[in-house]
């Protein structure tokens, strides 16, 4: 199966604003394909377009547990266009990490649950309300898709030291 390259920061690519698609075909079912079997292989829990040099509104989560010992019957979800609806006022404080931002994690403060509104694989409107891991993780797809990362809701001095650390993996050659 066809899979991606995943773009890493500071790839101009990962900061710019996914375009809405005009409708889920055969071409971008094709790229959510595609997109989830790069996830899989990375391996990841969600994975936004703007992360395989991608501009459009196009993401796929899966968070069932791929470990051999617990392994879970695979659950993907596709999103195109994924637009919040509701957030709660509630605040959850989740660890996050990203491909694009390599072995690197940091809490991250994001609104408890979410209502999202969205075209699935089929093109058919669709609704997902979501908790917990779920939550955050549409969130943080949804925000690449916007060109925001999880560091940007750091302060300057962590963001920077994750940035530091990011770039001496690549000068190693480890990324």
């Amino acid at each position: 199966m066809k899979t991606y390259d995943i773009v890493i920061i500071p790839s101009a690519v990962l900061k710019q604003t996914a375009q809405p698609v005009a409708k889920v075909d055969d071409v971008i079912r094709a790229q959510m394909d595609a997109m989830l079997q790069t996830m899989y292989d990375a391996p990841g829990i969600g994975l936004a377009a703007n992360q395989v040099n991608l501009l459009n509104r196009v993401l796929v989560m899966d968070l069932a547990v791929r470990e051999e010992e617990e392994a879970e019957k695979p659950n993907p979800i596709f999103m195109a266009n994924p637009q919040v609806l509701w957030e709660s006022e509630e605040r959850s404080i989740m660890q996050e990490g990203c491909l694009s931002i390599p072995q690197q994690y940091a809490e991250v403060e994001r609104p408890a649950k979410v209502r999202v509104k969205y075209l699935d694989y089929n093109n058919q409107e669709a609704e997902l309300e979501a908790e917990g891991l779920l939550s955050h993780c549409v969130q943080h797809e949804i925000d690449h898709l916007n060109g925001v990362l999880f560091i940007d809701y750091l302060s300057s001095l962590k963001r920077n030291m994750i940035m530091r650390k990011v770039d001496k993996l690549r000068k190693q050659n480890i990324l």
